[in-house]
């Protein structure tokens, strides 16, 4: 497949998975693999990802789970065709398929309560005042908010399906607010920690209709 300018090859030294990113929007980070990483997904289970960018996580998930089919919502164009072109060179399309629209109309793609699994690296960000960007979209909350993200995830999700999200950890109380409003219950959750032992992310696993209790995973150094 052609490059086309500035964009980039990269390997993801996961069962030959390959990337291509463009330096002059968003790219991954460390977030998307620790996510991809805590992500379990079952032989027949169905997935859904809001906000797959260019799909890293979802190709990640291919190398080291065995499921059905994740279908991938995401917004912007740009990052549309760069998810496309990332799901045909890595020969994925039998296993992933990608929605080209706002992922609160998925009413129009899935019946409500028919995913195992919802996942989702949101943007992080209240929206400020800079100039819209692709970058921008990404990390600020300009198509979603928090409170429809998890809105939307448990209406997706079956009874007992799983959520997963990573999220920056001073936003903790109002993530544990949404899902319990939602009927989401905190089932596993690990802290990211920098080379100064400050807490900087939390990553959750939750549950549809679970019940109380949750474990403390160790934090991991990024």
């Amino acid at each position: 497949m052609e490059l086309e300018k500035g964009e980039r090859l990269e390997d993801l030294d996961c069962n030959n998975l390959k990337i291509i990113q463009n330096k002059s929007d968003y790219t991954f980070t460390s977030d998307s693999i620790l996510l991809a990483n805590f992500i379990k997904l079952k032989s027949k289970e169905n997935a859904v990802e809001i906000g797959g960018g260019n799909g890293v996580i979802s190709i990640l998930i291919t190398g080291r789970n065995r499921f059905k089919k994740i279908k991938i919502f995401e917004i912007q164009e740009k990052m549309q065709k760069n998810c496309e072109k990332n799901i045909k060179i890595n020969n994925l399309s039998d296993k992933l398929e990608l929605i080209c629209d706002d992922v609160k109309k998925f009413r129009k793609y899935l019946e409500v309560g028919s995913q195992d699994v919802v996942f989702s690296n949101p943007p992080y960000f209240p929206v400020d005042d800079s100039p819209e960007s692709v970058r921008k979209n990404a990390r600020q909350e300009v198509f979603l908010t928090l409170k429809d993200l998890i809105r939307v995830s448990a209406e997706m999700l079956k009874y007992g399906g799983r959520f997963y999200l990573i999220y920056p950890a001073s936003r903790l109380c109002e993530l544990i607010y949404e899902c319990e409003k939602n009927d989401i219950k905190i089932k596993r959750m690990f802290f990211t920690e920098n080379c100064h032992k400050i807490i900087n992310l939390v990553v959750i696993e939750g549950k549809k209709c679970g019940n109380d209790g949750v474990q403390i995973l160790p934090n991991v150094r990024v």
